[in-house]
């Protein structure tokens, strides 16, 4: 029996076979590839959001292939709605919002098991506030 993790503690390191097999159990995915390419998607439209410290903080606390994923982006200046991220990410991905809503969700949801509750916090302090539903919280944390 593994340990439970804490709350606000990240938990320890994951593996990205790990990390697939989580997000393809929890977003119902039929087949690993698939829960792959949401990983591969949502990463890299993240990777797009976020600067600085919490940039990096995060990248550590992904699985070595997920982090390069994340990293491999550029950010981009201006920030957007979160309505505006699953409409870009169905743009890209030539899904619909629907579609691009979930595999938000169910990868960011991952992604905040794996950093914590306080980093997640710092990471959404950077978004606008309709983020946190994407990341499993239900508090809404207003951008600094």
């Amino acid at each position: 029996m593994s340990p439970q993790p804490q709350p606000g503690r990240p938990t320890a390191s994951m593996t990205f076979d790990h990390m697939l097999e989580r997000v393809r159990y929890d977003g119902v995915y039929p087949t690993r590839e698939r829960a792959e390419e949401a990983v591969r998607a949502v990463l890299a439209a993240l990777g797009r959001r976020l600067i600085g410290d919490e940039r990096v903080a995060l990248a550590a606390c992904l699985p070595v292939e997920a982090a390069l994923v994340f990293t491999a982006e550029i950010p981009e200046i201006r920030p957007i709605t979160c309505g505006a991220f699953v409409e870009d990410l169905a743009a890209r991905t030539g899904g619909t919002t629907a579609t691009a809503r979930w595999d938000s969700s169910t990868v960011l949801t991952v992604v905040a098991r794996l950093a914590g509750r306080d980093l997640t916090t710092r990471v959404l302090h950077q978004l606008p506030c309709d983020y946190a539903p994407l990341f499993g919280r239900d508090d809404l944390v207003s951008a600094a």
